[in-house]
């Protein structure tokens, strides 16, 4: 299949001003010969044209005139996948960027699995499995620090690390079957001591990358914060504020919220999914009753719970229960109405960070924002914090090689065969180096590649 000549649409489906239509590998040029006619006599062919040129003309499918386009010829290795690649650039629309797409697989091309061109950037060591992993986390940011972050990745930040854990653990491991031609040779105390120093500063850098799992998982997936509260307390219209615009229906009449409504929102910067519950409170029907239990349901998923208490209203024994029933939850109390004249007490046990806004006027709600990203990433977000964020992947591998080497430098300290030491570290750079690719599998890398979009 590497041979192929593969295409694929690789812009979103949809009206716009364009279309391009992407295709890469050794026959490539060959394809575009047969579909595309230049607008001038004199204009060259696709496989004659000089590299990185576009060239204006028509593509044609058995005589007939599919579409006016400009073709862009790159020439092998300056390409993203390091072969021969066209792109067709034709009128945007689902009609003609079906046509265009058909005429070039009629012409010769394959169509395109998911991520199969990134596949072939890495195949041809354009990039490793690290930052190709950061081209689909770049296409999938929803936050700016989120794409800052996929943009690290991709500049190798992620790489440069993981390259400085693994040359510890393979000098370590050279040293140590160095030792092994030699078994008459005991191991010096003071080899010993310095292979467990080397030892000690790669766990501690594995350690490093493994304490960024949780941000990167927070910038990539996002947090899930479940508003939830008694009825009439404002849930909904906090939904709305914190979106920005009007996303759920606000009304003086208990129970309007029946069902829970999910909306993705950038909250400083960090991508939250807010998520507006049914009220909670006895249910009068079987459809409240239903409401109420998927409340309880999106609370006890949620990484975060924004209890939303009526600020002009005194404790309601419901309100109490609650606030005791999720309290070991990451939280925010939001005081709702305080636009009005206060006449809640909140009990002692209710520990929470506490916001006081007005969901009619707007007020306190940057606050609030402030709050919900001290919660969920605990302080002001810092560039540096952005330059490696590991994902669920890299956290596997990464765990595997703690392990295998807390193991080896056991195997040291107790003096034991360096051949189980050896093992264990052999373990530990296999591991490493799956972050990127340079021990990857088939099947480690159809799981990557098949998330990503088609023509990527």
């Amino acid at each position: 299949m590497a041979a192929d000549t593969i295409a694929a649409i690789a812009t979103p489906l949809g009206e716009g001003g364009l279309a391009v239509i992407r295709i890469s590998g050794d026959g490539a040029f060959e394809v575009a010969d047969r579909c595309f006619r230049p607008a001038r006599r004199s204009g060259p062919r696709p496989s004659e044209a000089p590299t990185h040129t576009v060239h204006l003309g028509h593509v044609h499918h058995q005589g007939q005139l599919v579409d006016e386009v400009l073709l862009t010829v790159m020439r092998a290795p300056r390409t993203y996948t390091r072969e021969p690649t066209v792109e067709i650039a034709c009128h945007g629309g689902l009609l003609p960027a079906r046509r265009v797409f058909e005429t070039v697989l009629a012409a010769g091309a394959r169509a395109a699995e998911p991520g199969e061109f990134t596949k072939r950037a890495f195949l041809n060591g354009r990039l490793d499995l690290a930052q190709a992993e950061a081209v689909a986390d770049i296409i999938h940011a929803r936050t700016e620090l989120a794409l800052a972050a996929a943009e690290e990745q991709l500049a190798g930040k992620l790489s440069f690390r993981v390259g400085l854990v693994r040359d510890r653990l393979l000098r370590v491991l050279a040293h140590i079957e160095a030792q092994l031609d030699f078994p008459e040779d005991d191991l010096e105390p003071e080899t010993r001591d310095s292979l467990l120093r080397r030892l000690e500063e790669a766990q501690a850098a594995i350690g490093a990358l493994l304490a960024t799992a949780y941000q990167g998982r927070l910038l990539r997936r996002g947090v899930r914060a479940v508003i939830l509260g008694r009825p009439n307390v404002g849930k909904s219209s906090l939904l709305n504020q914190l979106l920005g615009h009007d996303r759920a229906i606000v009304s003086p009449v208990p129970g309007t919220t029946r069902d829970t409504i999910e909306e993705p929102a950038n909250i400083r910067g960090l991508p939250v999914v807010l998520i507006d519950t049914a009220g909670l409170r006895e249910a009068a029907d079987a459809i409240e009753q239903e409401g109420v239990r998927r409340t309880t349901q999106s609370a006890d998923r949620a990484d975060l719970i924004l209890h939303v208490l009526d600020a002009s209203a005194p404790l309601d024994p419901e309100d109490a229960r609650y606030l005791e029933a999720f309290g070991g939850k990451p939280r925010v109390i939001v005081l709702n109405k305080s636009d009005l004249a206060r006449r809640l007490e909140l009990p002692p046990a209710a520990s929470a960070a506490i916001c006081a806004v007005s969901c009619l006027t707007g007020e306190g709600i940057g606050a609030l924002e402030d709050a919900i990203r001290d919660r969920i990433w605990q302080g002001e977000v810092r560039a540096e914090m952005l330059e490696v964020t590991i994902n669920a992947r890299h956290q596997d591998a990464l765990r595997r090689a703690q392990t295998a080497t807390e193991t080896a430098a056991g195997t040291l300290r107790r003096q034991e065969s360096l051949e189980f030491a050896a093992l264990d570290l052999r373990v530990a750079l296999n591991a490493v180096g799956e972050i990127v690719g340079d021990t990857a599998t088939d099947d480690l890398l159809d799981v990557v590649f098949r998330e990503f979009c088609i023509g990527k």
